[in-house]
């Protein structure tokens, strides 16, 4: 199954699993934002954090996304996207 059809079919259980963490204005960017994602494709997620929020944090939010989605969650803050890549991103994302 393509990330993108995963996404759309676990929506609300992905929406309740970032709800539960220090996380605001999620957005898919990347292959499933453009519609080119192919079975085998990661899910690119960018997260605006709310106050602190450890690596442990990421890593348990990225770890519940898969376990639903059954593909490879790459969590990215948008505080902390490169200049060169800026542009691309905030282009392609879409909110969750």
């Amino acid at each position: 199954m393509r990330p993108s059809e995963a996404l759309a079919k676990n929506i609300d259980t992905v929406r309740e699993i970032i709800a539960r963490y220090p996380v605001s204005n999620p957005r898919v960017f990347g292959s499933v934002a453009r519609g080119e994602d192919v079975e085998g494709s990661d899910l690119d997620i960018l997260i605006h954090p709310e106050g602190k929020m450890s690596y442990f944090d990421l890593a348990g939010l990225a770890l519940e996304l898969e376990a639903v989605l059954g593909c490879t969650v790459d969590l990215g803050e948008d505080t902390s996207v490169r200049a060169h890549a800026a542009e691309t991103i905030f282009a392609d994302a879409k909110p969750i």
